[in-house]
């Protein structure tokens, strides 16, 4: 299942490729927060639905809700996804952010088994790598002091 999943996740990626924007357009307002190198290699592409894989598999596993949500934002690797309503929310992108530091430190397929048991468990509000992001996205709009985010999530996972 989770080859099935990243196999999509990559093939989303590709059809979106000519469509990404550099996160390191926002080196400026992340400065403290996330290193250039890190921003230079993420990305966000605008869409007006949000890309989910929908596997009956998934839904037999009980993430239906998940599948169903309607989110503002997802992330795949080093790329996320968002509605054009949230496009120019520093909070959304600085969250997602967060998912792409998740995905690089634990890798494609520790992340997605991390996450697909966190919602299986304890639902997406309490999942610790959802919580993990909403935590820090709140400590910067609350202009909390300046941490390496990506070291941070490293050191926490």
């Amino acid at each position: 299942m989770l080859k099935q999943i990243e196999q999509w996740i990559d093939a989303t990626n590709i059809k979106h490729k000519n469509q990404r924007i550099s996160c390191e357009k926002f080196s400026r307002e992340f400065g403290g927060f996330y290193p250039i190198e890190f921003l230079k290699n993420a990305f966000y592409v605008v869409v007006d639905k949000i890309p989910k894989p929908d596997f009956p598999a998934l839904r037999e596993m009980g993430l239906g809700d998940f599948v169903d949500m309607d989110a503002a934002g997802i992330t795949y690797k080093n790329t996320y996804y968002m509605l054009p309503h949230v496009a120019e929310n520093l909070r959304v992108h600085f969250h997602e952010l967060v998912h792409v530091a998740q995905w690089h430190e634990l890798g494609a397929d520790a992340f997605m088994l991390r996450y697909i048991t966190e919602i299986q468990h304890v639902g997406y509000n309490d999942a610790q790598l959802e919580k993990m992001a909403y935590d820090l996205d709140e400590h910067f709009v609350n202009n909390g002091d300046k941490i390496d985010v990506p070291k941070h999530v490293a050191q926490t996972l």
